[in-house]
């Protein structure tokens, strides 16, 4: 019987998470079904990860889907739920916070911020990326939503009134107020920490990212059999969704060493029909063989450093940036399903979320299976398609060394 559910507000956030109970032996699942019968599932599942895809959608929006979620988990007798949020305090936060509290009845819920692996600390209520607020980040240079705050009590307050509380880093972690509770916390023996003092009757309801959940992984011991790595195919080809200023300096590096590198066009990326044509068909042909000559192949949806043609095509057709965002989803993902329809005999790499839900819906899978981590942050997951196992590598945009894709090739080589 599942004894965790999580609950992701995207699909990298959710496997980033997931793993952590992989490493462990737990086998989690990841779903992307949001009305998913948690009374189905097979009765050696214990952890189960569903994607909601809140981030991008209205506050309300976001509040209600989790709500709902939370309120048939419930029900249905989950003993453990964590919402999980994003590393940078990107999405509806507040909101999904305030529906897990009110769908499970509960005045308190701590919250841990932090991911210290990935540089990403809260002190003293700021929340800090890489040494810096994470508003001064990349993070606060975002084109779709960038953030405009560091103080995790004032993004929280943008979307509910519940009176947030900050418990500072050396302090006795003690619960005495109603509200949510945002702990402190810089290293991971500091969320090691501040789990054992609160104990797991404090921890039935809980919110944080990836890096509190490699504790309450450990707190629940949930383990088993160790998972087996399985061999990969030596082809690494990386579809890039992410305008992220760290996946971009991720692919520059990766082109300088050798990788080819294919940035969409306007048309390509934008137009609906495009991928069924017969110029992506010569496109994608074209793109393979560079890709298993080379045993490695990048397709971008940046346009080359120092071009806007997306931004004029964008005027030109009037499409806003909500527009933008999914139709190059959309595109990236029909492309990939044209590969994977002709039998792809290659590794995936998908930076983002939205382009690795966007591809999982093209091909209709709502149900993956996250193995390792082969970076912190950077997870391996299978999946049927077909009658055949592919294995596909994500990481959210901000996650990796500069040398990461050129790593991740070299190990599967």
């Amino acid at each position: 019987m599942v004894k965790l559910l999580i609950i992701a507000d995207d699909f990298t956030g959710a496997l980033d998470t997931g793993v952590q109970f992989a490493a462990r032996g737990a086998a989690p699942v990841v779903v992307t079904d949001l009305n998913y019968d948690f009374r189905s599932i097979e009765k050696t599942v214990e952890v189960l990860v569903m994607v909601a895809e809140t981030r991008h959608v209205q506050p309300q929006e976001a509040y209600d889907i989790v709500y709902s979620i939370v309120h048939r988990a419930f029900q249905a007798g989950i003993a453990y739920i964590y919402k999980k949020t994003d590393s940078a305090l990107r999405g509806n936060i507040g909101s999904e916070l305030m529906a897990l509290m009110d769908a499970t009845g509960i005045d308190t819920i701590p919250f841990l911020p932090a991911f210290p692996k990935l540089g990403r600390v809260t002190r003293e209520g700021i929340h800090y990326v890489d040494g810096v607020p994470v508003d001064q980040s990349v993070f606060g240079q975002d084109p779709f939503e960038p953030i405009l705050d560091s103080a995790v009590a004032d993004i929280l307050g943008q979307q509910t009134n519940v009176p947030v509380l900050i418990h500072p880093r050396k302090e006795e972690h003690k619960i005495s107020n109603a509200g949510i509770q945002v702990f402190d916390a810089e290293t991971d023996e500091d969320l090691k920490h501040i789990g054992m003092e609160l104990g797991l009757d404090r921890l039935r309801f809980c919110a944080g990212c990836a890096g509190f959940a490699a504790v309450l992984a450990d707190m629940l011991n949930l383990k088993g059999p160790a998972p087996k790595i399985p061999k990969l195919e030596d082809t690494l080809f990386i579809a890039c969704g992410s305008v992220n200023p760290v996946t971009i300096s991720q692919m520059k590096a990766a082109q300088e060493h050798g990788f080819p590198h294919v940035n969409l066009n306007p048309v390509q990326k934008l137009e609906g029909r495009w991928a069924d044509s017969k110029a992506a068909v010569g496109c994608v042909r074209q793109w393979l063989a560079q890709a298993y000559a080379k045993k490695c192949f990048i397709l971008d949806v940046n346009d080359p450093e120092g071009c806007e043609d997306t931004d004029i095509y964008a005027r030109e057709h009037n499409l806003t940036t909500e527009q933008l965002r999914v139709q190059i989803s959309n595109n990236l993902a029909a492309l990939i399903k044209r590969m994977l329809d002709d039998g792809l005999n290659a590794t995936l790499l998908c930076t983002g979320g939205d382009t690795l839900m966007a591809i999982m819906q093209a091909v209709g899978i709502s149900e993956l299976t996250p193995i390792c981590e082969m970076a912190t942050g950077v997870v391996l997951t299978e999946f049927i398609y077909k009658d055949k196992t592919y294995h596909i590598i994500s990481k959210s945009g901000g996650f990796g060394d500069q040398d990461l894709l050129i790593k991740l090739a070299e190990k599967i080589s």
